[in-house]
């Protein structure tokens, strides 16, 4: 049986403490990145595109004159829903995806606070 010598191939607290740090600006530059970027989405066939940002603002909405029906407005409120709702999907999506890339999918407290 060999000896075990204790924090062997284990990193320092120092060492860890820079990786945690850089762990936190990483996630912080991210967050910013993600925050910052545009994402695009659309419902019936492109007649409505919503653009929101990473921090789920509606930056622009495009409907193709065809969609508006005053007889309809229903319609046009389930497409604005639609694509509304999937910007804002494809926003999470792209901060969870990010943050994983950045945590190496660790569980970390407080990431819900990000939006994921």
């Amino acid at each position: 049986m060999k000896a075990r010598i204790p924090n062997q191939n284990q990193p320092s607290r120092n060492e860890m403490m820079q990786r945690i740090q850089k762990m936190q600006e990483d996630m912080a530059r991210v967050q910013e990145e993600v925050e910052t970027s545009e994402f695009t989405a659309s419902a019936g066939g492109g007649a409505v595109e919503v653009r929101v940002s990473g921090k789920h603002e509606v930056l622009g909405i495009t409907l193709k004159p065809e969609v508006v029906d005053p007889e309809d407005v229903e319609m046009l409120e389930d497409l604005l829903k639609a694509s509304l709702n999937e910007a804002i999907r494809k926003s999470n999506d792209t901060m969870e995806r990010e943050m994983n890339g950045v945590t190496g999918g660790m569980n970390i407290p407080g990431l819900s606070g990000l939006g994921l």
